[in-house]
């Protein structure tokens, strides 16, 4: 008598899934079982900016990216699990950045780790991202709260205007009136770009102070939105509206912010202005 007994009919699920091709959700990433500070993957920030015409020995604006991490947890002495959120500030000066995939797979690596108390987890994320960004990296516990992101902005996305151009980003779209000065605050929600790393989209929402010759909002609209189907890091867009806004428009006072929403667990927002600039207060918006 066969051991092998008598396949029954098969049946529509079995037909579907013997015929559908494998899912396309990307290679499986191992889950870090131990603290590893060897997983953050700096980039040099000269590499980004040196496409733009900046030189990394005379920045012209000042600035910080202001990271909110909302997966956070480790072991406390005892072995009980801890779970937290985070802020975490890198300078604009620093000479790396951290890309934000390895800056995830590392705060995953303290899930199984023990450490004495909060503080010294906080700590060691401060000296591990403090190593690989290059310069000191402020962690605190907790996040900004929920604002209205733009304030006493005044938002131009209604704009009823046409828009064929979708990247890459076209600074000669950006003009001001020398003739006629403005002290506002523009804001659009419609910023997009895309990870260089994966290819996916990164939404953001970008707020635009200035002093000087009143910037046309409508080729301002069409500028951002030629962002659209770039590759480029949050801090490089950033840093090449900042410096395209100053060489075409030539405000007196120029500050950008940009809110990106969350992916990984993670939300990076980058501010660049003119040295002396106040730093706006830390907020975080709804879609975040």
């Amino acid at each position: 008598m066969s051991s092998q007994s008598t396949p029954g009919p098969a049946g529509p699920d079995s037909a579907t899934a013997a015929a559908a091709p494998p899912i396309p959700l990307g290679r499986e990433v191992a889950y870090p079982r131990h603290y590893d500070p060897g997983l953050l993957f700096p980039i040099a920030r000269a590499q980004g900016r040196s496409d733009i015409g900046i030189d990394a020995g005379a920045l012209p604006f000042t600035g910080v990216d202001r990271w909110h991490a909302y997966e956070l947890g480790w072991l406390d002495a005892r072995g009980k699990p801890v779970v937290a959120t985070a802020t975490i500030t890198v300078p604009a000066g620093s000479p790396q950045l951290v890309e934000s995939k390895s800056l995830k797979l590392y705060l995953n690596s303290l899930n199984h780790s023990r450490f004495d108390d909060d503080e010294a987890v906080r700590a060691r994320i401060a000296a591990d991202l403090s190593q690989a960004a290059g310069a000191p990296v402020e962690v605190a516990f907790g996040l900004p709260p929920i604002d209205a992101g733009a304030g006493d902005a005044v938002s131009i996305d209604a704009l009823d205007i046409d828009i064929a151009g979708y990247g890459p980003p076209d600074a000669s779209l950006l003009q001001a009136d020398a003739g006629t000065s403005a002290d506002e605050r523009l804001h659009s929600a419609l910023l997009k770009s895309n990870c260089p790393v994966t290819g996916q989209p990164d939404w953001a929402s970008l707020t635009i102070a200035y002093r000087g010759p009143r910037i046309d909002r409508a080729g301002l609209l069409r500028y951002l939105v030629s962002f659209r189907d770039h590759a480029g890091f949050h801090e490089q867009c950033v840093e090449r509206i900042f410096v395209d806004l100053l060489a075409r428009c030539r405000p007196e006072a120029l500050s950008v912010e940009a809110r990106y929403t969350r992916r990984g667990g993670l939300d990076i927002n980058p501010w660049r202005a003119l040295p002396g600039t106040a730093r706006p207060a830390a907020g975080r918006d709804l879609r975040q």
